[in-house]
């Protein structure tokens, strides 16, 4: 607001509404986070504050270790601090003077920042006492923020590296009134209820191994269940859409991602190579399907005719994540992507990419994904050496996507650098039941890998073409996805979906052999059923299955056993009342099929 305007210039203001506002808001409580640590922690050394999705972090190495139980002290000098008001002023300064400052402070890091940095003015930011190298922008004062709360202290490796020094990472969040903070802490307080690292273990879901390795999930008979229903309505999706299913290795010999450039991007971040009693050969945990599935279309010659070729596959790849970036299901080392390979030609590339973008919708819309925003992934046009092919192609690439979107009427955003390195592509950018935004979903098109590979196909003039390739996973990774689902539902899944539809609850042990009845009964009806035969009371069990997000509970007992009843209760709506076996069978048949056809399919 207050910044010189020292040539043309477009100006655009920005609110608390608008992300760019929140990103200056949340960049500048970094600022205030810093000066209140200098002033509490002498001697402390700073690494980078970024603004992030939700608040802001600063990363700092302190004489002193910084733990939770110090967070207040903190917030409480950040309040301190925020009511003086103090203006966030912009000096630019040479490169030389920015290094001599940070040297003579003793902060390597910022030191080590600014090395790396090009010849000329770099900007420096003071507020208060305390002054940080940073680009801006910021907002025009620290008395504009209300509240703030600071959420926790980790610890990360300087500049994402493992090999250099843990610093603390002291996360924060910041608005501009308190009744923000209060509904954002109400939000936090509901997404530990729905944490899909807890709903997994309490629904016998998912677990990890230290003997297995860390990042790598073993799937319990329940959540295999879940997973495969997910895939079976997805084939049965693909199968309506002309794709065909293939099944490739789990290793692929190195020149494989040689060729495709995945290792000269990835190969020093991922598993190492695999080698063979072969002197010189070795092969690579697979990172991408994309490589084999084009050899698959190099399989045999190819017509104008066949195109497109439709390739899908829940294909396992291993990626190799920092300890300290593992989650739960979200950031894992092994994953099964949802990944499909379509091979069209120009004339087809358009009403292809759109088809996708129909399957997409149409899982959102089955699964309840009402709010969801289609992020346009470009590359960056002043850093174009991180990605391969020729402008030509990434304009024409980049060109069918902006077109398929507006065609089809989403509501989009554009984010420069945020491509793959081979293509542009669509992300679905969706905002769960409590209102976070995850990444599912994606598209891509791609003139590079058939380039790469040599793709062909004979058209018309008898002569040979190139194909484009379209990239698109819609769930993303199966793992991903069912974090997402688990808390997106708080693990209520809807009944067609869920790995267990019924449990029945005998009164007491005399009535076991009566549940057993029933449970096989409606399995052998296609209703997935258990028992609970456990020598606890029956309110206990009641308890217990409802809180593992059961949608059907039978209690039987020696009336239901007389006459060949059982007694219902709804997940969330209490009895039911009694109905016999044909009855219940026939209820739950009726309410999957509702579902089924409240969300059938419609081929565009």
């Amino acid at each position: 607001m207050t910044r010189p305007i020292e040539e043309d210039a477009s100006v655009k203001f920005y609110k608390w509404d608008d992300e760019e506002g929140k990103h200056a808001f949340w960049h500048t409580s970094s600022h205030l986070l810093a000066e209140a640590l200098e002033a509490l922690y002498p001697g402390i050394k700073f690494g980078i504050g970024p603004a992030i999705e939700n608040g802001f972090y600063y990363d700092v190495d302190s004489p002193t270790p910084i733990t939770e139980a110090d967070l207040p002290t903190i917030e409480n000098k950040m309040v301190e601090l925020s009511r003086n008001k103090e203006a966030l002023l912009r000096r630019e300064v040479p490169k030389a003077e920015a290094l001599k400052t940070f040297t003579e402070k003793g902060d390597q890091y910022k030191v080590e920042l600014i090395t790396d940095l090009e010849d000329g003015t770099i900007s420096f930011y003071t507020n208060g006492a305390f002054t940080d190298l940073c680009r801006g922008p910021h907002i025009p004062n620290t008395g504009y923020i209300k509240a703030l709360k600071l959420t926790s202290v980790a610890g990360a490796y300087w500049r994402g590296n493992e090999k250099n020094k843990m610093l603390t990472r002291i996360y924060g969040i910041s608005f501009p009134k308190k009744s923000m903070l209060d509904e954002y802490l109400a939000m936090m307080e509901e997404a530990k209820k729905r944490d899909h690292r807890k709903l997994g273990k309490d629904l016998e879901l998912f677990t990890f191994s230290q003997r297995v390795g860390q990042g790598l999930p073993l799937w319990l008979p329940k959540g295999a269940a879940l997973r495969d229903r997910l895939e079976q309505f997805l084939r049965g999706v693909q199968k309506e859409y002309g794709y065909q299913q293939v099944i490739t290795p789990h290793i692929g010999n190195k020149e494989l991602y040689v060729t495709s450039g995945h290792y000269a991007k990835y190969g020093k971040d991922s598993f190492q190579p695999i080698h063979t009693p072969i002197e010189g050969e070795e092969y690579l945990l697979k990172p991408m399907n994309c490589p084999h599935h084009c050899e698959i279309y190099r399989s045999k010659p190819r017509s104008y005719k066949e195109l497109p070729v439709r390739l899908a596959e829940f294909g396992t790849v291993y990626r190799y994540e920092q300890s300290g970036e593992l989650h739960g299901l979200t950031r894992v080392r092994g994953f099964t992507q949802d990944d499909a390979h379509l091979f069209v030609r120009p004339d087809q590339l358009l009403e292809e990419f759109e088809r996708v973008i129909d399957i997409v919708l149409y899982i959102f819309k089955t699964l309840k994904f009402d709010n969801y925003t289609a992020q346009i992934s470009l590359r960056d046009p002043n850093n174009k050496e991180k990605y391969i092919g020729s402008d030509e192609n990434w304009e024409k690439a980049e060109s069918a996507i902006m077109q398929a979107a507006k065609e089809k009427g989403l509501t989009t955003v554009v984010e420069l650098g945020e491509a793959a390195f081979y293509g542009p592509k669509l992300d679905f950018m969706v905002k769960d039941a409590i209102g976070r935004k995850w990444q599912l979903g994606t598209i891509q098109v791609d003139y590079n890998l058939p380039e790469r590979f040599d793709l062909t196909y004979k058209g018309a003039d008898d002569r040979l073409h190139r194909p484009i390739m379209i990239h698109r996973a819609p769930f993303g990774s199966m793992e991903r996805f069912v974090a997402v689902l688990l808390e997106h539902t708080g693990g209520k899944f809807p009944l067609w979906l869920s790995p267990q539809q019924v449990v029945v609850l005998p009164i007491s042990e005399k009535f076991n052999d009566y549940a057993q009845k029933v449970s096989e009964f409606l399995n052998r009806s296609d209703v997935r059923t258990e028992v609970d035969d456990r020598n606890e009371k029956i309110g206990r069990k009641i308890r217990d299955n409802e809180l593992k997000r059961i949608p059907y509970l039978l209690i039987v007992g020696e009336k239901e056993e007389a006459e060949g009843l059982v007694s219902v209760r709804a997940q969330g709506e209490g009895d039911k009342g009694q109905m016999s076996l044909e009855a219940f069978r026939d209820f739950i048949a009726g309410l999957v099929k509702e579902e089924i056809e409240a969300n059938k399919l419609e081929k565009k």
